[in-house]
């Protein structure tokens, strides 16, 4: 975390810190109190300035689009504050983050290669205050991680898949800012495998995913036209799966529509098997679903998950013990703000204790 000039010891910042959370589609920004109360206030969303709004753009000018956003934000939202102390920036941010906030990939928001982004040290310059970046689920797990000591896994079913261990009072990461990438695990090795958006074919993340699933359900629609045609989205008006949407599909779900069922099954046994594989390798015993897809479904996601679970089969676990450890996160998209403000304060708080000692 860098320090602004004239205050080399972080003290003089006030407790409001700005918080933003950068994903694949939308960037969402606020205000967290840090030092006092823990709220989360004046949140705002609009769409990222990405690969899914500037399609077909080099790497290299998405991410100078991405940064230029970020000041833009940090910048508008210092500007409405009363005043004189420098607001801190915290930054919740969908790919792999190293220990010194340098992005290291980004899939979901300018794709495919391009070289690493020192995103930390450029908004430090840019903006001559406190600056925290760290992965989305890292301060998503924050959130979670200061209500309970129970050891856990976050999961995030969006754009992409995700996770992060919190354990130990902590996010297990290497010091590269790797681990939690479960979205990247290559579960399909066919050569016709789904093609993920960081270039490889046959990720959980591809297949599994809000857009995972809605290209699942798009070639199924094309197998089985009319199976489709019966379907709750087309009954919806999306009688053209090519304008099927996400919330068309959750919605169906939810209603219990046969079809979308089907194809969401279809790929939650992967999701199954890597939840299997984190519980057989380091015992964590609770999982907690978030993300927009995920929660969009809510209770009957869990379920079929479950159900997948037990099929499976977890060493060890009963039934009754497998539906226990899966629960849903909070119902908002407020998890990598409240989070990444919670770990803003933690850092700034040891600046300040240093400095008192």
């Amino acid at each position: 975390m860098s320090i602004p000039p004239g205050d080399p010891t972080g003290t003089e910042t006030g407790g409001s810190v700005t918080v933003m959370d950068v994903g694949g589609t939308t960037l969402r920004v606020g205000t967290f109190d840090a030092r006092g109360s823990g709220r989360l206030s004046d949140v705002r969303r609009t769409q990222v300035d990405g690969m899914a709004r500037y399609p077909g753009a080099p790497v290299p000018v998405l991410q100078r689009h991405v940064v230029d956003q970020i000041v833009r934000e940090a910048e508008r939202r210092a500007g409405t504050r009363s005043g004189t102390d420098p607001t801190a920036l915290a930054v919740a941010f969908a790919g792999p983050v190293g220990r010194d906030g340098t992005v290291l990939g980004a899939p979901t928001v300018w794709g495919a290669g391009g070289e690493s982004l020192p995103l930390r040290e450029i908004l430090s310059a840019r903006l001559s205050v406190p600056v925290l970046v760290v992965n989305d689920l890292t301060a998503a797990a924050w959130r979670y991680g200061t209500e309970s000591s129970v050891p856990f896994c976050l999961l995030t079913i969006s754009s992409g898949i995700g996770n992060k261990v919190f354990r130990g009072g902590d996010v297990l990461l290497d010091p590269g800012g790797y681990g939690g990438e479960l979205g990247h695990w290559t579960c399909d090795r066919s050569p016709d495998a789904p093609l993920c958006d960081c270039g490889g074919r046959g990720h959980l993340g591809a297949i599994a995913s809000g857009r995972g699933v809605l290209a699942a359900v798009r070639r199924a629609a094309a197998r089985d036209p009319a199976g489709y045609a019966r379907s709750g989205p087309a009954r919806a008006g999306a009688a053209d799966p090519r304008f099927v949407g996400n919330p068309e599909i959750a919605r169906a779900v939810r209603n219990g529509d046969p079809f979308t069922t089907s194809v969401l099954r279809s790929t939650l046994v992967h999701l199954a098997a890597a939840v299997g594989g984190v519980f057989a390798s380091i015992g964590i015993r609770r999982y907690v679903l978030m993300g927009g897809f995920a929660l969009a479904i809510g209770e009957r996601y869990r379920e079929l998950l479950v159900e997948e679970l037990i099929r499976q089969g977890c060493f060890g676990l009963t039934a009754a013990e497998v539906d226990a450890m899966v629960v849903l996160g909070e119902d908002d998209d407020d998890h990598g703000l409240i989070g990444v403000g919670r770990l803003m304060g933690r850092r700034l708080a040891v600046h300040r204790e240093k400095v008192t000692l």
